[in-house]
């Protein structure tokens, strides 16, 4: 991981870990200050949106694979 500048913004990676972080309910205290200093808070919300629909779609599909394969 390289050194970043202090004052600037997490990367979108960094956004995307931070909201798979927030997933399992795990962050570290560092992350987290760098998150609510320095993060757009829109930016973590659309990510937590678009996150949640790609789970919510994968559920979908686990399920209905294991219906088809029931019957």
């Amino acid at each position: 991981m390289s050194k970043q500048d202090p004052a600037t913004a997490p990367t979108l990676m960094q956004t995307f870990a931070s909201v798979a972080a927030s997933f399992f309910g795990v962050q570290s205290s560092r992350n987290r200050e760098r998150d609510f200093t320095r993060g757009n808070p829109w930016h973590f919300i659309l990510l937590g949106f678009v996150m949640t629909g790609i789970v919510a779609l994968i559920f979908y599909g686990a399920v209905r694979l294991a219906l088809r394969l029931a019957a």
